[in-house]
């Protein structure tokens, strides 16, 4: 593998190949030796001291904003005028790491939305009727989509490096930013109330896909906290996915935000919530070191005192 990443083009054949020995691991597990061969030479390879963080606007290449579109996995892109709106305004930004051997293909990117509060619903980001703001007056980045691009460098993780990378140079190039969160989604949840109580969580699902949403936050505010605060995890480690990835880069959950993605992936996955995952910049690493050692999630006070309050209604 090695001799294999020195010709041309090689190391973006073998994540290519090893996107490929994925499909054979199930059938085939012996070859599971082979995977942790690639994953400790890429883990070598892709270190943070080889990646170069690149801002990707309007004006970068056809090429790398093709890519942009295909990989976005978060909020679909669904046309250039769609990604010309993400990027072309002055408050909206993308960045994303490079390899020097792959200088064509994103490894993972960001895009982020400056704003003047830390927004509670989706549509206060992407709404084409937003309110953009005077360059000056932003004081909040918000991260609302986070994708990784290459499904073969699977378990390498890029994401720690890029948002403390992105929010220095966010902070350097507008010194009025407070500020870093993000709104993201809660893909785990419909998943993890569905094996616990699958009528329950369809008859939630029918009720706020019609609209019929009296009561219906109070009732799922009980839901959606146990799915955080109480693991089931072998490892004791979050449910969600997503909150294992930026409690353990160091942030905190700040808020849940009821009915924030009502679209039908929203509903799906997570009956319409997402949370603010908040960044203090001079405090991540030390918000890391207690989730590593108490396996807990950091989060805000008031959040805190909402989950003692369910925490006493369990007992």
């Amino acid at each position: 593998l090695s001799k294999l990443n020195s010709s041309n083009k090689g190391t973006i054949r073998l994540v290519k190949l090893r996107e490929k020995l994925f499909s054979f691991l199930k059938k085939n597990p012996d070859l599971k030796r082979v995977d942790n061969d690639f994953l400790k030479l890429f883990k070598n390879w892709f270190n943070s001291g080889f990646l170069i963080l690149k801002k990707i606007d309007w004006s970068t290449q056809a090429l790398i904003l093709e890519k942009v579109i295909e990989y976005e996995a978060v909020h679909e892109i669904n046309s250039w005028k769609d990604l010309r709106e993400r990027l072309e305004p002055h408050d909206r930004l993308c960045f994303s790491f490079f390899h020097p051997s792959m200088q064509d293909e994103p490894l993972i990117f960001v895009v982020v939305a400056l704003m003047d509060k830390v927004p509670e619903k989706i549509d206060d980001v992407l709404s084409k009727d937003r309110k953009i703001l005077i360059r000056g007056s932003e004081t909040t980045a918000v991260f609302y989509s986070i994708s990784n691009c290459q499904i073969g460098l699977k378990g390498i993780s890029f994401g720690d490096f890029l948002i403390k990378q992105v929010a220095n140079a966010i902070r350097k190039d507008y010194p009025n930013i407070k500020e870093f969160v993000t709104l993201s989604p809660v893909p785990g949840f419909s998943k993890w109330l569905k094996s616990i109580d699958t009528n329950f969580f369809n008859k939630m699902y029918n009720k706020l896909s019609t609209n019929k949403i009296q009561k219906s936050e109070v009732i799922l505010n009980e839901s959606i906290l146990k799915y955080f605060f109480i693991s089931k995890r072998l490892d004791y480690l979050p449910n969600d996915p997503v909150a294992r990835f930026h409690i353990g880069n160091g942030a905190i959950l700040e808020r849940i935000n009821f009915l924030s993605d009502t679209s039908e992936k929203g509903l799906e996955q997570s009956l319409g919530f997402m949370v603010n995952y908040l960044y203090n910049l001079e405090e991540v690493e030390i918000n890391h070191e207690k989730y590593v050692v108490d396996k807990k999630i950091n989060t805000s006070k008031s959040l805190e005192k909402e989950f003692i309050k369910l925490n006493i209604e369990i007992g």
